[in-house]
């Protein structure tokens, strides 16, 4: 009797968990500016996480990190509303209790979010919602089944059977499951991406023409000169993509500045834009990773837009916020020529949702977490005395040029390769420095000049080919460039944190007989 009532309770508790985030999903689909408990839950996560943390989140997850942290808070939901419905069976307050802890929780996290305190109505009305099925459902768990005798106390006609129990739990999952569907519904008025796809955005003055076939070597296996949108990395702190329309668009720059500027969309777009080739890169890229990815730009320049607001002699910092509330901050002295752009388009269309859409900071040489603020609302000019944006009040560095850097993509690592001619091959970058050499080294021999392709630019990587004769047996392949100020990477392996990876990317390969 004991274990099927402690049965009854976990249904219970999860059932009323799943009615509260029900009712929660359907208010928040009433507002654009309400979001679901679970995700102002997880953005608290992910400001409150220590540093070290996250990098190992995206060491294990790369960029399915948020999917993983949206599970994880899945699973502690499903074994948390199970726990508190155990509890709430034999003893009902201290299970409300349970409920009312978990929207007090989701209410504190709303209220941190964009919408301020109006952001815990979901919460509320949630928590609300499932104390109400948690007491019937605890009443109907109580009740004596037909087979068992009454327990003190309870009167078996005034007591519902276990059939009411399952009917009862099973129409409050049924009311969960649509208020959660409608929420969702209610919530794809706000979603831009049909808008997006049906964008156009204007030819530049002076379009580029395509890259010489030169900067691209035909090598199987090796990365792309362009990153395709599709496998551009993604690493932000948006647990979802925000939805910002091109309707009611505004981007601002303030602070400290003689004119502060205001821009609608389709006013960024009636001004002189360019395009421009940039490989940009994440801080959290562990030497030989993927967060690295080169695509074409397409924007109005950053130093033309503040050379018009007036920028204060004073100020010393560019800061960029995003609609999530997200900053970064750079160097007013990293605008020294290079293009740095405030940008709207990627590879040839609109910026992707993930990427961005309808506006982002691109600034070339610069690792993503201090410049490339996605979703982009601002352009705060400021000091680095006055503010620390994001990532610096988590450990980061303050500063962040991009480190020179190189990567073996063929072969792969651990590979089987027959023996005989081998094209080792990758991409190496060193984004406002150029890259002017690459080397590979073959087991303990001396290091070998690879072929390198064109260069089309100092802000987009090179890709490199050393044709290597494969002979049987184990052997490791290692990698090294030089940028074009004469500097070598460091074989010191170091990890991204504070301020990006350094190291000599090596694998190993395995060559069988011929």
């Amino acid at each position: 009797m004991r274990s099927r009532l402690r049965l009854r309770g976990a249904i219970a508790g999860v059932v009323s968990g799943l009615v509260a985030l029900g009712l929660a999903e359907l208010v928040a689909g009433l507002s654009a500016s309400l979001r679901s408990p679970v995700l102002d839950v997880g953005d608290r996560v992910i400001d409150l996480v220590p540093s070290p943390i996250k990098e190992m989140a995206i060491d294990l997850f790369d960029t399915n990190d948020k999917l993983a942290l949206l599970i994880g808070i899945g699973v502690v939901l499903f074994a948390y509303s199970a726990a508190v419905g155990i509890v709430a069976v034999r003893r009902l307050s201290l299970g409300l209790a349970g409920i009312g802890l978990f929207g007090v929780l989701g209410a504190v996290a709303g209220g941190f979010g964009t919408a301020g305190t109006v952001g815990a109505l979901p919460s509320i009305v949630g928590a609300i919602a499932g104390a109400f099925a948690l007491t019937l459902q605890v009443r109907w768990a109580n009740a004596p089944d037909a087979d068992q005798p009454a327990e003190r106390g309870l009167s078996p006609h005034s007591a519902a059977s276990r059939r009411a129990f399952l009917f009862g739990s099973g129409s409050f999952l049924v009311a969960a499951a649509v208020m959660g569907g409608v929420g969702r519904l209610l919530d794809s008025r706000f979603q831009v991406g049909a808008s997006r796809d049906t964008l156009r955005l204007p030819v530049p003055p002076e379009p580029l023409a395509a890259p010489p076939p030169a900067t691209a070597l035909d090598v199987e296996g090796l990365s792309p000169f362009f990153t395709p949108n599709e496998s551009f990395y993604r690493i932000d702190t948006a647990l979802t993509v925000p939805q910002v329309s091109t309707e009611g668009y505004v981007l601002a720059v303030t602070g400290m500045v003689a004119r502060p500027l205001e821009l609608t969309f389709d006013q960024i777009l009636q001004r002189p834009l360019v395009e421009t080739d940039i490989t940009m890169t994440c801080v959290s890229n562990e030497v030989g990773g993927g967060l690295v990815g080169n695509a074409r730009w397409l924007g109005i320049r950053l130093d033309d837009l503040l050379a018009e607001a007036g920028v204060d002699p004073a100020a010393d910092q560019i800061v960029g916020r995003s609609v999530d509330g997200y900053t970064c901050g750079f160097p007013v002295a990293a605008l020294d020529g290079r293009d740095a752009l405030v940008a709207v388009g990627m590879n040839g269309e609109p910026l992707p949702l993930e990427h961005g859409f309808p506006v982002r900071l691109v600034v070339p040489g610069l690792y993503g977490y201090v410049s490339a603020t996605k979703w982009l609302t601002e352009i705060e000019l400021t000091t680095f005395a006055e503010f620390d944006h994001y990532w610096v009040d988590r450990g980061w560095a303050v500063e962040a040029p991009i480190k020179t850097q190189s990567r073996i993509d063929t072969p792969r690592p651990l590979t089987r390769i027959p023996a005989g001619e081998t094209a080792v091959a990758g991409v190496a970058w060193a984004q406002t420095r150029g890259i002017s050499g690459v080397e590979v080294r073959i087991d303990e021999d001396e290091w070998q000049q690879a072929e390198l392709s064109e260069e089309l630019n100092d802000t987009t990587w090179r890709q490199w080919m050393l044709a290597w004769d494969a002979t049987p047996g184990r052997h490791d392949i290692a990698v090294r460039a030089t940028d074009a100020t004469g500097e070598t990477q460091t074989d010191e392996r170091v990890p991204p944190i504070p301020d990006g990876a350094t190291g000599w990317h090596s694998i190993v390969v395995l060559v069988d007989e011929g």
